[in-house]
């Protein structure tokens, strides 16, 4: 049922007969559930309540980062696609129909997909292990020219501890198997808004390892690809269970494809120059 209209059914019973005594407490608890109602009809926010930030990063505590090189790739290339369900294709009415399998038209070449579902880089999966020990087990001659490597946001429950070094240690294994390919992180985004504070940890925390090796970045979440207007268009919060729709799994995979266009494009700055050059 609508929240207007349950709201009207409240409203309506609290005033329904006129034998009963409208009194002040009655319009407050008539009040108080057409605003639990309407919190209800908000599929975005999640069901509990989302725990504190993480205390802001100090000012003297400063990231080193290294500029990355603009993204150069053949005619034709095969982009190793890593990650977890959204990867896999979770809640397209078929896998194939998830972004990473509709990447491959967009980029006019083809992707080799490698996603598992609730996989992270400390949480091991449904269907397979965490990160690392999938990394391992990668055949060394796929020879992808890129690896988009997503996610995760499944770690968000796992906490800090150990997590900075199990993802450079993935990101070490990856960056050793296939040495001619690069490599770009795509981020987690939101299953759920506002964005919890684990997710947001986990964005900047690889946000900071990839800018400290000069590997492209791409940020869903700093990038607002889902947002209060669009979040029903992308995420199923019904058989979906919070991934994206098959309509969802396109536009994720236009988005993606659009960043790495983005990244080819990307200035050069020259050393010793004040200033990039004109593009």
């Amino acid at each position: 049922m609508r929240a207007d209209v349950i709201y009207s059914h409240a409203m309506n019973a609290a005033v329904g007969s006129r034998r009963l005594r409208i009194t002040g407490a009655g319009i407050a608890v008539a009040l108080a559930l057409a605003a639990v109602v309407l919190g209800v009809w908000r599929p975005w926010i999640p069901p509990v309540t989302a725990a504190p930030a993480s205390a802001p990063i100090a000012a003297d505590e400063e990231s080193v980062t290294v500029a990355p090189q603009p993204l150069v790739l053949p005619e034709h290339p095969t982009v190793l696609v890593f990650g977890d369900s959204w990867t896999y294709g979770s809640a397209a009415t078929e896998p194939t129909l998830g972004y990473a399998y509709l990447l491959a038209d967009l980029l006019d070449g083809e992707t080799i997909v490698n996603g598992v579902r609730g996989s992270g880089y400390l949480k091991p999966g449904a269907d397979g292990p965490a990160f690392g020990e999938r990394i391992a087990a990668l055949d060394p001659a796929l020879a992808p020219d890129l690896i988009l490597i997503q996610g995760s946001i499944n770690d968000r429950a796992q906490g800090e501890a150990g997590y900075r070094e199990a993802v450079t240690a993935a990101w070490d294994a990856l960056a050793a198997k296939y040495p001619e390919a690069g490599i770009v992180v795509l981020g987690p985004a939101p299953h759920e808004l506002p964005v919890g504070a684990g997710t947001a940890r986990i964005d900047r925390d690889l946000s900071e390892l990839a800018a400290a090796r000069g590997w492209w970045y791409i940020s869903p979440i700093a990038e607002d690809w889902i947002t209060e207007q669009n979040y029903l268009d992308v995420i199923d919060v019904e058989i979906g269970r919070r991934h994206p729709s098959t309509d969802g799994h396109r536009y994720l995979a236009e988005k993606v494809a659009a960043a790495l266009s983005g990244l080819g494009d990307a200035p050069v700055t020259v050393a010793g120059s004040e200033t990039p050059p004109e593009q």
